[in-house]
C-alpha cells in the first residue's frame, strides 16, 4: 500500500494553528502526524486520499491564518528508507525502551520492544501511542484477556504481553498492519497475540478484561457499541487518537450509552488518552 505525505507549513508558526489543522485532517482519514521544522507532516493511505474533500475541509482555515502544503506519494518499496532515516529510539518513564532492529539493546530497561514498522504506523513516537503505553504501565494487566483495536505495528499488544496479559487479540483493517503485527510479535518472542485483519466485524464473540483503542474519534464512535458488547463488567477500556476539545466530551457521552464510565485522562499537546470502566 502506498501512502500520501502532506507537508504543512503555517505562517506564523503557532501550535494552535497546527493543532486545528491536524484535528481536521484526522477527521478525514489522516492517521499519523510528524512534527518537522516550520510545520508538520500528515500521512494517509493512498486509497483514502481525496483531494477535493481535503480542500473542502481546509477552506475555513484559509480565512483564519496563512498556510501552505505540498503533496508527495511514498511508494511502499521506499518506506523503509523514510522511517529508518527518522526513527530514533524512545523511552517512557525509564521503564519502556522502543527501538528498531538496527538500534543497540538497552537491557537496563524492564520492557524493551523491537519494532520494524515498514508501512505500518505505530512506533511509539506519536503522543497518542506514548500516552497509551504510559497508562498501561499503571494498569493491572497480569493474566488479562485483551483486545487491541487499530493495532498498527502491534506495539501496544506487545507491551501488554510483556506486562503479563495472557490472551491478546490485535485487529487492524490494513493488511500491512496485520502482517507487521505478526512480524513484530515474532521479533519480540511473543506468541500470545492473535492478529486479525478487519474492523469491528472481526471482533470475536468473546469477553475481554481490557480493550485498547487508539484510532480516531469518528471510528471510535462508530465502534463504541461493539466495544460495550465485548467488554466485561468491571473491565477497562483505554481510548486515544483524539483531542481534548471537543472530542473528549463526545467520547464520554458515546461511551456512557453502552455502560462505559469515564475515569481519568492525560493530555500531551492537546492529544488525549483516557481510561474508562464498564
Amino acid at each position: 500500500m502506498n501512502y500520501y505525505e502532506l507537508r504543512f507549513t503555517t505562517k506564523p508558526i503557532e501550535d494552535y494553528q497546527q493543532d486545528l489543522l491536524i484535528n481536521e485532517l484526522a477527521e478525514i482519514g489522516f492517521d499519523t502526524f510528524e512534527e518537522v521544522e516550520q510545520g508538520f507532516k500528515a500521512y494517509i493511505p493512498s486509497d483514502d486520499f481525496n483531494q477535493a474533500l481535503l480542500e473542502e475541509h481546509l477552506v475555513p482555515y484559509h480565512a483564519m491564518f496563512d498556510f501552505i502544503y505540498e503533496v508527495n506519494i511514498i511508494p511502499q518499496k521506499n518506506w523503509n528508507e523514510v522511517w529508518e532515516s527518522n526513527f530514533e529510539p524512545i523511552q517512557i518513564r525509564d521503564k519502556i525502551y522502543v527501538r528498531a532492529t538496527f538500534h543497540p539493546q538497552k537491557p537496563e530497561f524492564p520492557y524493551e520492544i523491537v519494532i520494524d514498522p515498514k508501512m505500518a504506523f505505530g512506533t511509539g513516537h506519536h503522543e497518542t501511542t506514548s500516552m497509551m503505553m504510559d497508562l498501561m504501565l499503571d494498569a493491572d494487566l497480569k493474566d488479562k484477556k485483551m483486545l487491541d483495536m487499530g493495532c498498527g505495528t502491534g506495539i501496544l499488544a506487545i507491551l501488554a504481553s510483556k506486562l503479563g496479559a495472557k490472551d491478546i487479540t490485535a485487529i487492524d483493517y490494513d493488511p500491512v498492519c496485520y502482517e507487521s503485527t505478526i512480524e513484530n510479535s515474532t521479533l519480540n518472542g511473543i506468541n500470545s497475540i492473535k492478529a486479525l485483519c478487519g474492523s469491528k466485524e472481526v471482533i470475536p464473540e468473546e469477553k475481554f478484561d481490557v480493550i485498547l483503542a487508539n484510532i480516531n474519534r469518528n471510528i471510535l464512535i462508530d465502534q463504541m457499541e461493539r466495544y460495550g458488547e465485548v467488554l466485561k463488567s468491571g473491565g477497562e477500556i483505554y481510548f486515544s487518537g483524539f483531542y481534548e476539545n471537543p472530542d473528549l466530551n463526545i467520547i464520554k457521552q458515546e461511551a456512557a450509552k453502552y455502560g462505559m464510565k469515564y475515569i481519568s485522562h492525560q493530555k500531551t499537546k492537546e492529544w488525549v488518552a483516557a481510561r474508562f470502566q464498564k
